[in-house]
């Protein structure tokens, strides 16, 4: 059996969305677990008459989450979209079943796909990480031999990537010793070698052998730090080179996200007079009072003339339509660099 964990923070919105697209589209043995931070419990209620085949849990800092969310709501208080519940991820990933999808609330599945298939195709090829999303980003397919393994799946085996043991990398990740500088200065490295490793890892489409996972994230704190998973990523790696097998994707990508949402501020501040936070209360409400399709432009996202009915009724000074759409576009300029498909 599949354990699906949904990583969810004050976007039920989303979260409906995410959940809709999974039984929709998933078949096969699985189970559905909504992993809680901080949603104002009369959204999850909603949730769980919807959905009532799906558990929760809520953190240990859920009714601390809440206050900053009201606080926010009602003063403007800023909210620390930084501190994350890593310890409730981990022990539930360890007591997930052997294979297990860690996704969000704004991640959603856009095709079918038979999970016992998939599962039995990497037990038998050892794989321990298969991506079910990856972007649309080509850019760095250059990095990898991708290979066909079943009509299924293919393999991602990373070209020329330095791996070594946990003591070197981790010299090499975090410049101990000044190692990766002297390696730049050699032209060994360059300022896209870091982003090769991302080859080993999927923060939010990755179907994991759980043991994989949990390697990733062990040394983690409430703070995510992206360079220790990597650092683990590429150990686990070097441990286990003589599996070709080892990381792979679906031949076809079944699951995308958003690109113009965000489940606070923090992580994506431009300049903007624009509230993230603000932005989600007012879906929210609509989606609460059953204004709010959740399904609007499936599979694709909402589309910015829908977003804009709801924003331009509210007219709050700090979630204006246009505000938005300034924000909405810096925030996916930013992933078109990288290589993404944002517009699909």
């Amino acid at each position: 059996m599949l354990t699906i964990l949904i990583k969810s923070f004050n976007r039920p919105h989303y979260l409906d969305r995410c959940i809709y697209s999974i039984i929709k589209n998933v078949s096969g043995n699985y189970q559905i677990k909504i992993l809680d931070d901080g949603t104002p419990d009369v959204y999850l209620q909603k949730i769980l008459v919807k959905y009532p085949q799906v558990d929760l849990e809520k953190s240990a800092a859920y009714n601390q989450k809440i206050q900053a969310i009201i606080l926010n709501i009602e003063k403007g208080v800023p909210i620390n979209g930084f501190h994350i519940p890593t310890d409730m991820w981990v022990n539930n990933v360890k007591k997930a079943n052997r294979y297990v999808l860690v996704t969000e609330d704004d991640v959603w599945f856009t095709e079918a796909v038979n999970v016992d298939e998939l599962m039995q195709q990497i037990k038998e090829h050892q794989m321990q990480l298969l991506k079910l999303g990856w972007l649309g980003n080509s850019k760095d397919d250059t990095s990898l031999n991708i290979s066909t393994l079943t009509s299924l799946i293919n393999t991602t085996q990373p070209k020329d990537l330095f791996t070594a043991n946990n003591l070197i990398m981790n010299m090499f990740m975090f410049n101990r010793f000044k190692l990766f500088s002297i390696l730049f200065k050699l032209g060994l490295v360059d300022n896209y070698t870091k982003r090769k490793y991302w080859a080993l890892n999927s923060i939010l489409m990755g179907l994991y052998d759980k043991e994989y996972w949990l390697y990733m994230w062990k040394d983690s704190t409430t703070q995510m730090n992206e360079k220790i998973q990597l650092k683990n990523a590429a150990v686990y790696y070097h441990k286990n080179k003589k599996n070709p097998h080892l990381v792979g994707r679906t031949v076809n990508e079944i699951m995308k996200t958003t690109f113009q949402s965000s489940a606070s501020g923090s992580y994506h501040e431009y300049g903007i007079n624009f509230d993230a936070n603000r932005f989600n209360y007012i879906l929210n409400e609509a989606w609460l009072k059953g204004d709010f399709d959740a399904l609007e432009n499936y599979p694709k996202d909402f589309s910015d003339d829908y977003i804009k009915v709801f924003l331009d009724k509210e007219n709050h000074p700090l979630a204006q339509f246009n505000q938005w759409k300034q924000w909405a576009d810096r925030f996916r300029q930013q992933y078109r660099n990288l290589g993404a498909q944002v517009d699909k």
